[in-house]
This record gives C-alpha cells, sequence and structure tokens, in this order.
C-alpha cells in the first residue's frame, strides 16, 4: 500500500492536480539551499541512511583473534508540515474553479522549506546535520549595512575561496531583507547592484528564507551534498465533512565534505 494513502482522500484526480499544482509552484521559489548544492536522490522512503565511506574501531570482539570495525552513516531525517483544504473548495475544483482557497497549504510549504533552507546552511544539531556556515573553515567576513559596500564584501569572500583553491563558479545566499536591499539598490552610474554581484560571482544571487547574514559559496559542485530519500511529497491524514487534513513530508541528510568552499558574511552595526 501507498505510504502516503493518497487513495484514501476523498479528492478526485482535478483537486490533486489543483493541490500538487499549487505546492510545486510555491516550493520552487522557497527552496534555496537546492539552488546552490548538490541534491542526490531521491532514493526512496525506504533510504534511511547516508553513507560516510568510514569507520570507527569497537573495542570489544565477540572472540580473540579478530578486530571489528562499524560503518559510520549519517541518518536521513523526516520533515513534515501539515494543512488542510476544505471540501467545499475541492468541489468547486471539480466544477472548474482555477482560483481555489489554499492558504493552508501555502504556509505548509513556506514552513518545510524553511525548515531544509535553515538545516542546510546553518544545520540541525538535534538531527545530527552540521550546516554550510557553521562548518565554514573561514572566518566570517563582516557587512556593515550599507548596499553600496556589498560587492567589495562579496569581492573579499570570493577572493577568501580562489586563495583556498575553490573554483567556481560561485553563488551568494541571502535572507530576504537583505535581497530586498539588492533589488532596490542602484549604484553610482545607473548599475544594478544585482548585476554587478552576478558578475562578480559567476553565478547566482538566492533570494533564501531561513538564512542569517548571507553566504558566499562555490556552486561548481561536490561540496555540499543534500541527499534526498523521499523528496517532497503530499500524504493523507484524514477527513470529516468540512475539511480534507493532508501533510507535505520529506526525508533527507546533508553533509558538507570541503569545509573551505563557503565563507559566512557577518552583518556588524557601524
Amino acid at each position: 500500500m501507498d505510504h502516503l494513502l493518497r487513495s484514501k482522500a476523498p479528492i478526485s484526480s482535478a483537486g490533486w492536480e489543483a493541490i500538487d499544482g499549487e505546492a510545486k509552484s510555491r516550493l520552487k521559489t522557497y527552496l534555496a539551499a537546492r539552488k546552490l548544492v548538490d541534491f542526490v536522490g531521491p532514493h526512496g522512503w525506504s533510504h534511511s541512511a547516508t553513507n560516510l565511506g568510514r569507520v570507527t574501531k569497537v573495542s570489544k570482539v565477540p572472540t580473540d583473534g579478530v578486530t571489528a570495525r562499524q560503518r559510520r552513516v549519517l541518518p536521513l531525517v523526516e520533515l513534515r508540515a501539515e494543512f488542510t483544504v476544505s471540501r467545499s473548495e475541492l468541489d468547486d475544483v471539480d466544477r472548474g474553479a482555477d482560483d481555489a482557497d489554499l492558504a493552508d497549504l501555502d504556509l505548509a510549504t513556506r514552513r518545510i522549506a524553511l525548515a531544509e533552507n535553515i538545516s542546510v546552511f546553518h544545520g540541525y544539531k538535534a538531527s545530527g546535520i552540521q550546516g554550510i556556515t557553521e562548518t565554514s573553515s573561514h572566518e566570517p567576513i563582516a557587512f556593515d549595512g550599507e548596499f553600496e559596500h556589498l560587492p567589495t564584501t562579496v569581492a573579499k569572500a570570493v577572493d577568501v575561496l580562489r586563495q583556498s583553491g575553490i573554483d567556481g563558479p560561485y553563488g551568494l545566499a541571502i535572507g530576504p531583507a537583505g535581497y530586498t536591499g539588492i533589488i532596490e539598490t542602484t549604484e553610482h552610474g545607473g548599475l544594478l547592484l544585482l548585476d554587478h554581484l552576478r558578475q562578480i560571482l559567476g553565478g547566482p544571487v538566492v533570494w533564501a528564507p531561513g538564512v542569517e547574514g548571507s553566504v558566499v559559496l562555490s556552486v561548481r559542485g561536490g561540496d555540499f551534498v543534500l541527499d534526498s530519500g523521499e523528496d517532497l511529497s503530499i500524504g493523507y491524514l484524514d477527513h470529516d465533512a468540512d475539511s480534507v487534513r493532508l501533510y507535505l513530508q520529506e526525508s533527507f541528510s546533508f553533509r558538507v565534505t570541503e569545509s573551505d568552499a563557503a565563507v559566512p558574511l557577518r552583518l556588524v552595526s557601524s
């Protein structure tokens, strides 16, 4: 039986199409980390751990004359965000409505994407995930909050990466407030700040909910790996006469394979 139990839900094919379409359109915007790190998989719901390729010596052995080593793995974490859909809205979708009110789904997509972004960039200690900023081998570079100074700060970070032997292209992940500041800023000569940053990086500037400050990182590949078990999927919980209770779910692990490949930028007050 499908573990998502979608066939048990009182939702027509048109209803599922509307729900899945809305979720995909929202997640495409919110899932910032996936625009900058390697996404491996999905391997399926039964995939439980990421092989780290390392072992730990076991001190006690079953009998004399043998040694024992235990394989090290990083268990996947399961994230879930529940939401409800009105049955009257689903009925309207079946009648041909293309403007269904799926506000609770929109909130769930933002919450689960935010959780993934935070885990990748800043870590999720309770699940064993170490994030990009906390594993970086480089000291954070100070940014004074004046956006006309941001190109210089980003260029310094790129230089640090190059001096460490980390090739580009490079990307910048920045929180929503910072990204808005970039969009609103035009430098002397009329050049848009966003275009200038892209020239320095040779790669993307990404609107990244959940990121504190910002981080410059190599996007050459192989340095940051998000290992997906079940990619974001929608499943069924239960229903009553008025609404259907559903959930968004995923399982993943994340690991940094090259700690030299990212430089955090820290906002400091002037």
